[in-house]
C-alpha cells in the first residue's frame, strides 16, 4: 500500500467555492486528514478576496472552475502569477477543458467526484512542485492531441528526469555538473518539444511518449496505471 507524504511544516490552503456545501465537504476531508498536513486559512466565493490580499495567504489555491454559473479558467494564470499553486477542483469532464485548465498553469485537475481519494495529495504534490495526475486528468491529456515524438537531447531528458523527481534546479546542476542557468535552458527547450509550460501535463506526456520510464514519476505512473 502506497504510504502517504509526510511534510515537516503543514501546507497552508484557500478554498474558492461559491457552494458552502462543497466548502465544508473539502474542510472536512482537511480536518480529517491524519497527519494533520494540510491547514484551511480562508475560503471564499470568489476570487475577488483572495486577490485583496497584500501577499498570497496560502500555499496552495483550490479552485472551483465555474464561479456563479462563470468559468474562471482565464484567471488562472493571474493566480500562478500572485505567487499561487491552483489546483483545480471541478464538476467538468469535458478533456478540453481540463487541457485549458493545465495549459493556464493549474498544477493539477480534481474532479468532484474522486476530491475525496485525492484532493488533500493533490494540494501536497502542488505545494512540492511535484507532479500529480488524477484518472479525469490523466484521461483528458491522453486524449490530447498532441505533437508527434519530440527529439529531446541527452541533456534535457536528464535535466527533466531529475526535475520531475522534485529536485530543485540548483540541484539538478549540482547532480549534472552544469550552472542552474544551463539546466533552466536545457528544460525550457524540454517543455517547449512536450508543447506545453506544465510540468504535470510535461511528465505525462513524456512518459506516454516513451521518453521517460513511468517508474520515475511514482505518482503520475500509479494514477495513469489505475485509469
Amino acid at each position: 500500500m502506497e504510504q502517504p507524504v509526510t511534510v515537516e511544516q503543514p501546507v497552508t490552503v484557500a478554498i474558492i467555492e461559491d457552494h458552502p456545501v462543497v466548502t465544508e465537504g473539502v474542510a472536512s476531508w482537511i480536518r480529517s486528514d491524519p497527519g494533520q498536513r494540510v491547514r484551511l486559512v480562508q475560503t471564499a466565493r470568489d476570487l475577488t478576496g483572495l486577490r485583496a490580499a497584500a501577499r498570497p495567504p496560502a500555499d496552495v489555491v483550490i479552485l472551483d472552475l465555474e464561479l456563479d454559473g462563470v468559468l474562471v479558467t482565464a484567471q488562472i494564470p493571474g493566480l500562478v502569477a500572485a505567487g499561487y499553486r491552483v489546483v483545480a477542483f471541478s464538476g467538468h469532464s469535458d478533456p478540453a477543458i481540463v487541457m485549458e485548465t493545465l495549459d493556464n498553469g493549474a498544477h493539477a485537475y480534481v474532479s468532484k467526484e474522486e476530491g475525496r481519494d485525492h484532493l488533500v495529495e493533490a494540494v501536497l504534490a502542488a505545494a512540492a512542485d511535484r507532479p500529480y495526475v488524477t484518472r479525469s486528468q490523466a484521461r483528458a491529456i491522453l486524449a490530447d492531441q498532441h505533437p508527434a515524438r519530440p527529439a529531446l537531447s541527452q541533456q534535457e531528458r536528464q535535466a527533466l528526469l531529475l526535475w520531475f523527481q522534485g529536485m530543485s534546479k540548483a540541484s539538478v546542476g549540482l547532480r549534472m555538473s552544469i550552472s542552474e542557468n544551463t539546466v533552466i535552458f536545457h528544460i525550457k527547450n524540454a517543455m517547449r518539444k512536450l508543447g506545453t509550460n506544465n510540468r504535470t501535463l510535461a511528465a505525462v506526456r513524456a512518459i506516454q511518449l516513451g521518453l521517460i520510464g513511468p517508474a520515475v514519476v511514482h505518482e503520475v505512473s500509479h494514477q495513469v496505471s489505475a485509469s
